[in-house]
């Protein structure tokens, strides 16, 4: 790092130290002065909309003071340094430079699951397509490591299995202690003296699974499991630990999940995040009983967008939120999954992979294989050559365009790593999805081209679809 590099830093460092000691005035001033340093144009987009919550008095600005204020000065700082100094800032300007000089696409993190053992046997998880003794050696967790802070990814996400179950995986974060980890967590072995651990590590934020209240969790879970969840968020919280909650939507649970009371609980609770995945039928048996309908996905999309406007809560949902990212992410465009074999595969929930992390080649071969490339192109709004509309309501290549998948699987003869990859190529869960797709898209289609929340999106996509196609042509 230069001299001017340096100095960029400590201005950042500072002023995020500053932020809840400053008024709203200086708030929307500091935005200005970071938005003059050099970074990407989506970092200054993001500056722009963070100035435009704090003029507006939204809720994210209470969100943001709750985290200066209530974290332990350890877990502060490690946020401060490690996602937004070295995640956001630093790895932009790595990432940049190694595409530029060297033509390597590099994603901003990835995810990746150092186990498959988990103490609990939930219904419909896909846990069972592996086996249980063939976890990611210690070794190989460095190397990767290592090499990803040499591409600009200091970010990772790890999930299981349950990643609690290893007993290394704590002293795997602390050789690390430049990295910010984002742990998916059951969060049945998080006790006093686990969180106590984690708060001297300070950079790891954890995300604790939950299907509802009581009976939903413990339906899907186990009984006690809610219990044990909830004694979890408090020893975090006691801790001074960021974390979170995880929800998997299903057909049995939206109701709950979108319910006033759910929100309120995990507010009350001391989350500052919540994430919303969508069940997804995988594994050699999967339930196409528990997949929501469309109509209840879209219900979630509803719920979230009033949450992020009234409550000081951070929100994402990896298939609604596709206009936020501009479509699909996988496919190391901007992540991709690392299993606990070592294979990459191109998304947590695209169980088919042409490459091994053990195999010799270095992650920006690996992140800028044919396989990777293609989907890139396939499934990005921004490629002149996209076959499908740009719809970013329908990002996913399983569920919304699950065409795309198979292709590229069958042109690039990819592996399935779990065994069951006739489930989605094929099949009575083939055909299943097919008809979701239909569906999702006759309900999708409408609210993507009517609804005002989307309209600038909207339109800045088609313009720059137009100057793309005009160059091809």
């Amino acid at each position: 790092m230069n001299f001017r590099e340096r100095i960029e830093k400590e201005i950042i460092k500072n002023i995020l130290k500053m932020l809840p000691r400053m008024s709203e005035k200086n708030l929307i001033r500091a935005t200005y002065l970071v938005e003059k340093l050099p970074q990407d144009e989506g970092i200054r987009k993001a500056v722009k909309i963070v100035r435009e919550y704090f003029e507006k008095g939204h809720p994210s600005v209470k969100l943001a003071k709750r985290i200066w204020g209530e974290l332990h000065p350890n877990c502060l700082n490690k946020l401060v340094e490690n996602f937004f100094i070295n995640a956001c800032f630093i790895s932009d300007r790595i990432r940049r430079e190694i595409e530029e000089k060297e033509g390597f696409h590099i994603p901003w993190f990835f995810v990746i699951s150092p186990t498959m053992k988990c103490n609990l046997r939930c219904l419909g998880c896909s846990v069972e397509s592996y086996k249980k003794d063939e976890d990611l050696p210690k070794e190989v967790w460095d190397r990767v490591l290592d090499e990803a802070k040499s591409l600009g990814i200091y970010f990772i996400t790890v999930q299981g299995g349950e990643t609690f179950v290893r007993p290394d995986m704590l002293d795997i974060y602390a050789s690390h202690p430049d990295m910010y980890f984002q742990v998916y967590s059951n969060g049945t072995l998080i006790d006093k003296k686990v969180a106590k651990r984690l708060q001297e590590l300070g950079n790891v934020e954890v995300n604790l699974s939950v299907e509802g209240f009581e009976k939903e969790t413990d339906a899907r879970r186990g009984k006690g499991v809610w219990r044990k969840v909830m004694e979890a968020m408090d020893n975090l919280r006691e801790a001074g630990v960021m974390f979170g909650f995880s929800v998997t939507q299903t057909r049995l649970n939206t109701d709950i999940i979108t319910s006033d009371e759910f929100f309120k609980l995990m507010v009350e609770k001391g989350c500052y995040i919540g994430w919303f995945f969508h069940y997804i039928p995988l594994g050699k048996d999967p339930d196409l009983s528990l997949v929501p309908l469309p109509s209840q996905r879209n219900k979630l999309r509803e719920k979230l967008k009033e949450v992020r406007a009234t409550l000081p809560l951070f929100v994402g949902d990896f298939w609604n939120d596709g206009p936020f990212v501009q479509g699909c992410i996988a496919g190391a465009r901007q992540y991709c999954h690392i299993n606990h074999r070592g294979d990459v595969e191109a998304c947590a929930f695209v169980h088919f992979a042409v490459d091994n992390i053990k195999s010799g080649k270095s992650l920006k071969e690996i992140f800028n294989s044919p396989f990777f490339r293609e989907m890139r192109e396939r499934i990005q709004w921004e490629e002149a050559t996209c076959p499908y509309s740009d719809n970013l309501l329908t990002p996913c290549q399983i569920i919304d365009q699950p065409w795309v998948l198979r292709e590229l699987v069958e042109k690039y003869n990819a592996y399935s790593t779990d065994g069951a990859g006739d489930v989605l190529l094929k099949g009575k869960a083939a055909r299943f999805l097919d008809e979701y797709s239909r569906q999702i898209h006759a309900l999708y289609d409408k609210i993507w081209e009517e609804d005002s929340y989307y309209k600038e999106i909207r339109e800045n996509i088609r313009k720059k679809r137009k100057r793309l196609f005009a160059k091809v042509e």
